[in-house]
């Protein structure tokens, strides 16, 4: 890799750029302003600063990293796919499956370059978690329960929670765009959802305009159930799946990357457990993996295919909770 841009200049795409040259230090880093605002500081880990897209367009750029707020990535990612350069979309892919639509047409003509950045596939529980599943370890699954929370205030607090892109819903925040992860590994792990209820609320105890608290129950034709809780709320941190199958239940504790496997009578495995692991790592794989995409000798792990089944499910979550019913998921955009 020589030339590698970087879009955005919040703290995911600090993050991508340490990561870049600690991975790629020959390499040449430029740093984008998603808004075209000018830098007021020093820009970390970047060779040049730019204030729009089209300048560093000018450059041989070998791969992208789209790491703005996501009403922007549709529009900013359209550009660099236009101009050949293969792309890394943080997650979600977009705000809205309107802002998507527009530009539909580029992004499914050139998926084969394109990635979407749901790292927590890359963290070694999940993976041995997917094993297990796809493996039989359960027999039949009956139901999942998903809880994922943390205090919004206590995320970064050396700044104002408010001014965040996660507490404003004109930059894609609120719990389901933000807390999206959890809706890619549910459909990654178990396939797509027919139908979904759900109460998508503000508190108003953040003083935020997006909603801070989700519950949801996805269902599929077989009969698993899915009870999802998401939420800005929670003073202790918190983030689990558990399932629940014929041969026992599987709990997936995130925050101290483990798995336990209950049976009856008392019985009680540990499957993995790593809770030192440093959560960097994913996004160092993530990026070493996607080069090989760049170069075109991988196919995307999350493609946008993938990452569009997450965004109509975040979109039928959002409807059913506005109408105040269960609703149909489907395939149509």
């Amino acid at each position: 890799m020589n030339n590698i841009a970087v879009i955005g200049l919040g703290n995911i795409s600090k993050r991508h750029r340490a990561n870049l040259r600690a991975l790629y230090p020959e390499a040449k880093i430029f740093a984008v302003s998603a808004s075209g605002r000018m830098a007021q500081e020093a820009i970390e880990n970047a060779d040049e600063f730019f204030s729009s897209i089209d300048d560093v367009l000018s450059y041989s750029i070998d791969m992208a990293i789209v790491a703005s707020p996501a009403p922007y990535h549709i529009s900013q990612a359209s550009q660099l796919i236009k101009a050949g350069i293969p792309v890394l979309i943080e997650k979600p892919l977009s705000d809205s499956l309107k802002s998507f639509s527009m530009d539909a047409d580029i992004f499914l003509g050139d998926s084969q370059r394109i990635e979407v950045g749901y790292n927590l596939r890359f963290m070694p529980s999940a993976v041995e978690l997917k094993r297990l599943i796809d493996e039989g370890l359960l027999g039949a699954i009956y139901s999942v329960s998903v809880d994922v929370g943390q205090y919004l205030p206590d995320w970064r607090p050396i700044s104002d929670y408010r001014s965040s892109v996660s507490a404003r819903k004109e930059l894609g925040g609120g719990v389901l765009l933000e807390l999206s992860h959890e809706i890619d590994y549910l459909l990654w792990l178990f396939g797509p959802f027919d139908t979904a209820y759900c109460l998508a609320t503000n508190t108003g105890s953040l003083d935020i305009n997006v909603e801070d608290r989700v519950d949801a129950i996805l269902h599929q034709r077989d009969g698993l159930v899915v009870n999802l809780h998401m939420d800005f709320l929670q003073r202790r941190p918190v983030r689990t799946c558990k399932i629940v199958g014929k041969a026992g239940t599987l709990l997936w504790d995130i925050l101290h990357n483990s798995i336990y496997f209950y049976t009856s009578q008392g019985g009680e495995k540990t499957l993995y457990s790593e809770p030192d692991y440093d959560r960097n790592i994913m996004y160092l794989e993530e990026l070493v993996r996607f080069s090989r995409v760049a170069k075109g000798e991988l196919k995307p792990k999350v493609d946008v295919a993938q990452a569009l089944r997450s965004l109509r499910l975040i979109e039928a979550l959002k409807y059913s909770s506005e109408a105040q019913q269960v609703v149909n998921i489907g395939e149509a955009m």
